[in-house]
C-alpha cells in the first residue's frame, strides 16, 4: 500500500520561493513516475509537474516551465519541488502522487495513489 506525506507548504511573496516535499512508502514498483498536482481555486485539479524514476525524464505544465523544478531521491521514496519566482496564481492546494508505469514526460496522467495535499499561498 502507497501513503504519501506532503510537506513544505505554506506563505510565499510573489517572486519567492518554496520547496515541497513528499515522503512515499510503498513498493517501489508502484512509484515509477510520481508528480505534483494542484487544485487552484475554483478550477479542476491539474498536473504540474512528474518525473520518472528509470531515467528521471520530467514533464512540466507550461504554467510552472523555468521556475519549478521536480526531482527525486530512489533511494529515500522522496519527491521534490523547487517552486521558485512564485506568483499569486500559484496559491492552491498541491498533491503528490504516483503511478506505477511510466508518465513518458506527461503530466495529464490518471495516478494511481495521491496524498491530502498541502496548501501553498503567495500574496502579492
Amino acid at each position: 500500500q502507497v501513503q504519501l506525506v506532503e510537506s513544505g507548504g505554506g506563505s510565499a511573496q510573489a517572486g519567492g520561493s518554496l520547496r515541497l516535499s513528499c515522503a512515499a512508502s510503498g513498493p517501489s514498483s508502484s512509484m515509477w513516475c510520481m508528480g505534483w498536482f494542484r487544485q487552484l481555486p475554483g478550477k479542476k485539479r491539474e498536473g504540474v509537474a512528474t518525473i520518472d524514476s528509470k531515467d528521471d525524464k520530467r514533464g512540466y505544465a507550461d504554467s510552472v516551465k523555468g521556475r519549478f523544478t521536480i526531482s527525486r531521491d530512489n533511494v529515500k521514496n522522496t519527491l521534490f519541488l523547487q517552486m521558485n519566482s512564485l506568483k499569486p496564481e500559484d496559491t492552491g492546494l498541491y498533491y503528490c502522487a504516483t503511478y506505477q508505469f511510466y508518465c513518458w514526460g506527461k503530466v495529464d496522467v490518471d495516478m494511481d495513489h495521491w496524498g491530502k495535499g498541502i496548501q501553498v499561498t503567495v500574496s502579492s
